[in-house]
């Protein structure tokens, strides 16, 4: 009977992710698939008469091109430059098996239009996000945030990062409501605002990280796989193959076996392979999660870029929840044929929000509504499911179903939450070729 340290099932991004983290620890890993292809939830979808089929959709007309030159991701998202999922992919080397373009921009939709989220010092002055005081104190803010340090109370201007809240560093600065919202939705990209009242260190930490991912590229902290989020998953499978370890796609999971309260085994068409430990997304254990909430997702197909984006061929769209007095933001985020995912002269788009009526299409219109014309929709809601615990004692560990956000940062923090809950220690970001030095790249 053959024997693993761990078992994945599923070949979602986290997962493969967590399998190449488990592979390059020198762990021996199994990976089964109840698909026939990689991806789970978040598969990029090829060609385009596939994305119909699925969708129920009649087939695309011509004009939509060939559906081979189609990869469309089903839970589109961007990663963010100098972010913890680009320094996952560094530390396994899966970078190799990727190129990346920058996004080329971020907006954020106010007073009816769309405002480019700032990205330079001349760019803020033009900005007509904030007024001209503001941008005075908005200037001396950010100042504050880069040269925050953590550990040097002389950077913390009086204030406690760990005890005072953001509200009060707002205050502090005298900014006003616009500057906040714009500050904590689309560069600290916090999905409500709950984060006022919270200590500020963690969005502190996150407007840093926005602008160190500026710094690198200057258009936007943004990038995005050519060929679409399916590569993703793809790298970490030519990974696992050089650490020797296995993939079996299209193969039923009929029984997860305990012992003892703990997970022992996996049975899958007729044969049993023991485990240690066990990592899946929650499809394959649905006695083990519990639903938080809806999410809703409408991917279209345009023959033009978005309006007032400076004709951009990617850019990420925010509607502050504020706006439409919603509890959560809706998200748009844009890619083309010139990240090789559409035939020539296509754009694909997708909305995206937490689900809060009972009516989720007229809730995502305000972002459709900066879309027209749609030659094509295509609309899902779907659970978003949480563990129901931490996988301790079982040793069964259970990814969280994918948030609406058109970024990865959320999804990040869940792979290193089960990481130090996997291994009972901390990620630690370095280049495995460095031995013990502490570098990113």
């Amino acid at each position: 009977m053959p024997e693993f340290d761990v078992i994945v099932l599923g070949t979602g991004l986290k997962e493969c992710v967590l399998s190449g983290l488990m592979s390059v620890n020198g762990k021996k890993v199994l990976h089964i698939d109840c698909n026939p292809y990689y991806g789970g939830e978040s598969a990029s979808i090829s060609p385009l008469e596939e994305l119909y089929k699925r969708f129920q959709v009649p087939v695309p007309s011509t004009s939509m091109g060939r559906g081979k030159d189609w990869n469309v991701d089903l839970i589109p998202k961007f990663l963010l430059a100098n972010g913890q999922l680009v320094k996952m992919l560094l530390y396994t080397e899966v970078t190799r098996y990727l190129d990346f373009k920058v996004v080329e921009g971020s907006f954020v939709f106010k007073g009816g239009k769309l405002h480019k989220v700032p990205c330079t010092e001349t760019e803020t002055q033009n900005s007509d996000l904030m007024g001209m005081f503001d941008k005075r104190r908005f200037r001396k803010f950010m100042s504050f945030i880069l040269n925050f340090e953590e550990n040097d109370p002389r950077t913390h201007q009086d204030m406690d990062p760990r005890r005072t809240t953001m509200r009060d560093v707002f205050r502090h600065f005298d900014l006003g409501d616009d500057v906040m919202e714009f500050t904590g939705h689309a560069l600290a990209l916090h999905v409500n605002d709950n984060y006022l009242e919270q200590p500020c260190l963690k969005t502190i930490n996150r407007i840093k990280l926005y602008s160190e991912s500026l710094a690198r590229y200057n258009f936007s902290p943004f990038l995005y796989p050519l060929f679409g989020l399916g590569e993703l998953p793809q790298g970490f499978i030519r990974l696992s193959a050089v650490y020797g370890n296995s993939y079996m796609l299209n193969r039923r999971v009929d029984e997860i076996v305990m012992e003892g309260g703990h997970v022992a085994a996996v049975r899958s068409e007729g044969e049993v392979f023991r485990c240690k430990q066990l990592i899946c997304d929650p499809s394959y254990v649905p006695e083990r999660v519990k639903k938080a909430g809806r999410v809703i997702r409408v991917i279209c197909l345009l023959n033009h870029p978005i309006k007032n984006t400076h004709d951009a061929n990617s850019c990420q769209i925010i509607i502050p929840q504020a706006h439409l007095n919603r509890k959560s933001d809706i998200y748009v985020c844009l890619v083309s044929y010139s990240h090789n995912v559409a035939t020539e002269g296509k754009y694909i788009a997708a909305v995206s929000t937490m689900v809060e009526t009972s009516n989720p299409e007229k809730e995502v219109q305000p972002g459709l509504a900066l879309l027209e014309p749609i030659m094509e929709k295509f609309v899902s809601v779907s659970n978003l499911m949480v563990p129901t615990d931490d996988g301790r004692r079982s040793q069964i560990f259970i990814s969280r179903s994918y948030d609406p956000t058109t970024h990865f940062e959320t999804d990040t923090e869940d792979i290193l939450d089960l990481y130090r809950r996997i291994t009972g220690s901390e990620f630690i970001f370095r280049n495995p070729r460095d031995g013990d030095s502490d570098s990113d790249e």
